[in-house]
């Protein structure tokens, strides 16, 4: 298995003019493989050795993107520099950028820093107004859908092009999306769901704008939003999202 390895990570990249580049080190952009090699890597370069020498301190790692919990500035000042050398060691560099100390500001934290918050698999964390279970009003460190990843998802409900997909009837429509938008909410939907309200009641106003555009006698707002609520009060579960936001008007 390791000669296999060893003989692919040797192979020389084909470009899309037909010339052959030699290689000498990491593995070609995009390969199926590399991701399975990278974390096979940062495993023994990373993990085991976090474990090894900070036992008491817990991260997070995915493929290259790591969180390190701290408990103090100095702490966290003292394991970036350990890491930084650790990376050294194994032929790597830490991203200069993207690579910093994060105050998780909240209630009880107070303080002032430059950096309060991170985004992490698609996740940003940052303080956030909660409740608690007796109903008491608190500020808390929290994760909640990315501005990054919300636009990423509003501009596929775009492509979709819901108001123009007149042919299909709202059964059709929703067997479609439905997978998708499940996918979202149980994802996305895991903290902080409110964040995702306004995205999925978009979807609700282009559901509004293909009932105007497919019943001439639906045409206008109100007729069209009667239909809308007979839908919603027969089919309450047609759509995938409906359990959060069924209210066409419920758009942010």
């Amino acid at each position: 298995m390791v000669l296999y390895v060893k003989r692919w990570l040797q192979a020389p990249l084909a470009l899309p003019d037909g010339s052959v580049q030699q290689r000498d080190r990491g593995t070609p952009q995009g390969s199926a493989v590399s991701p399975v090699l990278a974390n096979l890597f940062l495993h023994y370069a990373f993990d085991a050795w976090m474990a090894w020498e900070y036992p008491g301190v817990p991260f997070e790692r995915y493929c290259d993107d790591a969180v390190v919990h701290c408990v103090s500035e100095r702490q966290a000042q003292h394991i970036r520099a350990a890491i930084a050398d650790r990376m050294q060691q194994v032929g790597l560099r830490l991203h200069p950028t993207k690579t910093r100390i994060v105050y998780c500001k909240d209630g009880d934290r107070r303080g002032s820093y430059e950096h309060t918050s991170f985004t992490f698999l698609g996740f940003t964390f940052r303080a956030r107004a909660a409740r608690s279970r007796h109903g008491k009003k608190f500020t808390s460190f929290l994760p909640a859908i990315s501005t990054e990843a919300l636009k990423k998802i509003s501009g596929e409900v775009r492509r979709w092009r819901l108001h123009r997909r007149t042919p299909l009837n709202i059964g059709e429509i929703a067997k479609k999306i439905n997978p998708i938008i499940r996918g979202w909410t149980q994802y996305y939907g895991a903290f902080f769901r409110s964040a995702l309200c306004p995205l999925l009641g978009r979807i609700n106003a282009y559901v509004v704008r293909w009932i105007r555009k497919k019943y001439k006698r639906l045409r206008s707002y109100t007729k069209a939003m009667a239909c809308w609520q007979r839908i919603t009060s027969q089919y309450p579960k047609l759509f995938a999202h409906w359990a959060w936001v069924r209210t066409a008007w419920q758009t942010g």
